[in-house]
């Protein structure tokens, strides 16, 4: 038997997001992502949509009880732009957002959970990609900083940690490159790296405007670090794994913690003619504006080769570059079809360390998406989820080890805490702690839940046989 401990005050729980919860209800704009699910519900696993999710904005208070129960001290959940604010333009806040996020706040202060308060997850107001083409425009940068002085003035007094986006490379990646998120564009490279660009804007001038607002606060953005790793040691599988370090970790990584962007992939956009149109004040904004932490989000690692056929697309895009490789005898999570690679853990927190100035941080997303739960409950209705225990065991032994090795790890959050709707898939794969019976909005912790609520009271992982 092992037993590891964590650092004193070290953060426990979990993150959601406002559209993946709240539902749809009271709010006055439909978000890109209400709008696909109302254009294209046929795309939606089982038909399920932004409309119920899990009900987070009527039984709140019951949710944030459950995540006490699991021993929490901590939840990041998303104020959606489009519940919070009224008029797009001006900031201007709608009471009924106003009212939902200050009882929210005001429940998880009671209970003891500290709330980190996340910006934007996947849920740019529709309108604004309909009228000014998204993240693409300049204006939709002034738009969201309205919307993110607004939201600091409101609850900046109240909560002092924030995070000004989640993985917006999957915005980039999932909208414009691969076609499996709304607007669903593909290969649109040129587009991809402005919207890149103008989100690592809008993230440094809500940093600006934060330290304005709440002076004595902290904010952050979370990235998904999906290390890559090259098929082997030959020069031109090297140099595809560097290209996608650069593109698809280093590019918000850099932009955030150093306030550049990597030089060497910005001489390559240059050549291609696809390098984002910036404006001198803007880049001094991102130089000048760095973040205070950042969340990590990991779930699996990517393994990659050098092509081997030509890019035929007529525009340019970063998958000329490399193509995936699947690791021969790879562990698999089977209903995700993602590896499973605990040690990259590792590797993330050494690169944080040796390349970012040891930047504080957390572990802000970790999870095992899994289908058809209800056949592992028991006799007395409780989901006995040992597979989701080992994988937090195997990924939090890693962590510990980082920060034992010098990491500034201050937190782990799992996904998710009650099961959530996620995008397109729905709710094919169940990640939560807490179970959630959709016919009939019932929740019941699962056994993962009762060994979370041991892990955060004593603050120690207790391992039976693992090999570090």
């Amino acid at each position: 038997m092992m037993n590891l401990v964590f650092p004193e005050h070290f953060l426990w729980g979990a993150a959601s997001s406002g559209p993946q919860s709240e539902g749809s209800f009271q709010k006055p704009h439909a978000s890109v992502m209400d709008y696909w699910f109302q254009t294209r519900p046929q795309d939606f696993y089982d038909g399920a949509g932004p409309d119920m999710a899990s009900d987070f904005y009527h039984r709140y208070r019951e949710d944030l009880r459950l995540m006490k129960e699991c021993g929490f001290n901590s939840f990041r959940t998303s104020i959606q732009w489009t519940r919070l604010i009224q008029d797009l333009e001006t900031g201007a806040p709608d009471p009924d957002g106003v009212s939902f996020y200050n009882r929210l706040i005001e429940e998880a202060q009671a209970l003891g959970i500290q709330l980190i308060l996340n910006l934007h997850h996947f849920d740019l107001p529709e309108v604004l990609l309909e009228q000014y083409g998204g993240w693409e425009s300049r204006h939709v940068v002034d738009l969201y900083v309205r919307f993110a002085r607004t939201a600091f003035t409101l609850f900046g007094d109240r909560v002092s940690r924030w995070t000004t986006f989640n993985e917006p490379m999957v915005i980039a990646e999932a909208g414009y490159l691969d076609g499996f998120h709304w607007p669903k564009y593909k290969n649109r490279g040129k587009a991809s790296v402005q919207v890149m660009y103008h989100m690592a804007l809008a993230s440094a001038l809500a940093v600006k405007a934060f330290h304005e607002l709440v002076p004595d606060g902290s904010i952050g953005i979370i990235l998904n670090l999906t290390p890559a790793y090259p098929k082997d040691a030959q020069a031109e599988h090297l140099a595809a794994a560097r290209f996608v370090e650069q593109f698809y970790n280093r590019f918000f990584l850099d932009a955030a913690v150093k306030g550049s962007f990597p030089k060497e992939l910005l001489e390559e956009l240059r050549r291609q003619a696809v390098l984002f149109t910036a404006s001198d004040d803007d880049l001094a904004a991102v130089s000048e504006n760095t973040v205070d932490f950042i969340g990590v989000n990991y779930y699996h690692p990517r393994r990659v080769q050098a092509r081997t056929d030509s890019w035929q697309e007529a525009e340019w895009s970063p998958n000329a570059y490399f193509c995936d490789y699947e690791m021969p005898n790879r562990r698999i999570n089977p209903y995700r079809g993602w590896e499973i690679y605990p040690q990259a853990i590792g590797d993330i927190a050494d690169v944080i360390k040796n390349e970012y100035n040891n930047i504080p941080w957390y572990l802000s997303e970790n999870g095992m998406g899994v289908e058809h739960e209800a056949r592992f409950m028991n006799e007395a209705g409780v989901i006995c989820d040992d597979y989701r225990i080992a994988f937090y065991e195997e990924h939090l032994a890693q962590l510990h080890q980082a920060i034992q090795n010098g990491a500034a790890c201050f937190g782990f959050h799992a996904w998710t805490a009650v099961d959530c709707w996620s995008w397109n898939n729905a709710y094919k794969n169940r990640y939560g702690f807490i179970a959630l019976d959709r016919s009939t909005g019932s929740r019941t912790i699962k056994q993962s839940g009762r060994w979370f609520r041991k892990l955060a009271d004593t603050n120690t992982l207790t391992l039976e046989d693992i090999t570090l």
